[in-house]
């Protein structure tokens, strides 16, 4: 992969000097991404907890309500090598989803991208280091503690520089989904539903996001002179985050009705559709067996 020296977005917004903000993690099912995946593992292990309690935690209770940052937002230094690929990878992302979205005659809104360390307010309530990425739709912008790379690398097994932008392209295909309604319709479904029912629902939007992951690698191939070494590192990250993997790491069994991700291989298939294929049309998780 082959990025230094291509565009950098100017919608990143770097809070790592401003300190941790205040009040709980998010909950409530308003934040979304790979966090809910990361915290279950990283807690496990960490404090000792069953990962299949936090993530029913994950996926109940209220918003908190938490003062956003106010003034100007921060850019990151020009000699941060990690945040320029990060805004780089963003910006690419950019550019294809305006194309996209022009194509079918929409306009595409970029997000926001928020660069922070251990918390900080976000309009879906505190984001947390540990919770790993994630997207807030009530704010339209993606939060990640850039030291979440190391954890991908060292703990998840899933190394390179591809798997991280995959991580990014991850949570902008949630933010594909809000643009298009598909976040707003999935709960208002959620509400009253049973647990397993609101997982299931989870799920086909997780591997909907993996799919538009795909989708952007393969329109972002030229820019970044992808190899088929990258594209097998963002696979290998999908793989390695499936809820099949993560639970048989952090309990030696799994639990397939509290699944909120998908398993690696569904999370592999769908990323290789959205790659393969190329099309949001390809991305119907909704109306096709996952």
């Amino acid at each position: 992969m082959r990025w230094d020296g291509n565009r950098e977005s100017d919608n990143v917004e770097d809070r790592r000097d401003e300190g941790g903000g205040g009040g709980g993690p998010v909950f409530g099912g308003r934040s979304i991404g790979i966090g809910t995946i990361v915290i279950a593992l990283v807690g496990g292990w960490v404090l000792g907890i069953n990962p299949l309690t936090i993530l029913g935690a994950l996926s109940g209770g209220s918003p908190v309500q938490v003062q956003q940052p106010q003034g100007p937002a921060h850019k990151p230094p020009a000699d941060d090598k990690l945040a320029r690929f990060v805004s780089t990878v963003l910006a690419d992302t950019e550019d294809v989803w305006r194309d996209v979205f022009r194509q079918g005659g929409a306009q595409y809104t970029d997000p926001k991208l928020v660069l922070f360390r251990g918390a900080t307010p976000t309009a879906c309530g505190t984001g947390q280091s540990a919770m790993g990425p994630f997207y807030c739709p009530a704010d339209q912008k993606v939060y990640i503690d850039l030291g979440f790379y190391e954890t991908l690398k060292n703990q998840l097994g899933a190394p390179g520089d591809f798997a991280q932008a995959y991580v990014i392209a991850h949570e902008v295909g949630h933010h594909v989904q809000n643009l298009l309604g598909v976040l707003p319709r999935v709960e208002q479904l959620k509400r009253g539903a049973a647990p397993a029912d609101a997982n299931r629902l989870s799920v086909r939007v997780e591997l909907q996001a993996d799919c538009l992951a795909g989708v952007w690698a393969q329109k972002a191939r030229s820019n970044f002179q992808l190899e088929p070494a990258d594209i097998e590192e963002a696979l290998n990250a999908a793989s390695r985050i499936g809820d099949d993997t993560l639970q048989k790491q952090g309990q030696g069994h799994v639990v397939p009705e509290s699944f909120t991700h998908g398993t690696s291989a569904q999370r592999v298939r769908w990323f290789s559709t959205g790659y393969e294929r190329g099309t949001l049309a390809a991305c119907d998780t909704f109306d096709s067996p996952i």
